[in-house]
């Protein structure tokens, strides 16, 4: 008799640890399902901003290029009524000859063929002069006497 007190009580142990299991591994489904998304509403979420600031730079650029236009307008009225209200002399001063002038994006050199040298040493003011990249820069040349080198 006892024996079926031990069977029952392990059958009805063995369907508490079983159900104990069941609502933890379906608590751990759930909340991965949660966590996926969670993580899909953040990726979406990225994507948006992602173009918001797409656009937002599209636009930024759409704008300047306007205002780069309308300033070069207003400089090119400028050029004209001070050609027309002017002297020569004083309209050569107020502004280029050129009214693009202004606008050129690319810079010229006064020496393209110049090459400089580079900024991490100081430039030698003679040829004989021991650069500060030298091996010997800086130290001293001693000699040692004959009764110096004896220990």
């Amino acid at each position: 008799m006892s024996i079926w007190f031990i069977a029952i009580g392990s059958l009805a142990a063995g369907i508490v640890i079983g159900i104990a299991f069941t609502r933890r591994l379906g608590t751990d489904a759930i909340r991965v399902q949660h966590l996926e998304e969670k993580l899909e509403s953040l990726s979406e979420s990225h994507t948006e901003y992602r173009n918001n600031v797409s656009e937002h730079f599209n636009s930024t650029s759409e704008l300047i290029n306007q205002m780069t236009d309308s300033y070069k307008k207003v400089y090119e009225h400028l050029a004209v009524g001070a050609q027309d209200l002017c002297s020569d002399q004083v309209a050569e001063k107020l502004l280029p000859l050129q009214s693009d002038a202004v606008f050129e994006n690319e810079t010229v050199s006064k020496n393209q063929n110049q090459i400089d040298a580079p900024k991490d040493y100081a430039t030698k003011s003679n040829p004989d002069q021991v650069g500060t990249l030298s091996e010997g820069f800086g130290l001293k040349n001693t000699k040692v006497g004959p009764d110096k080198n004896k220990t």
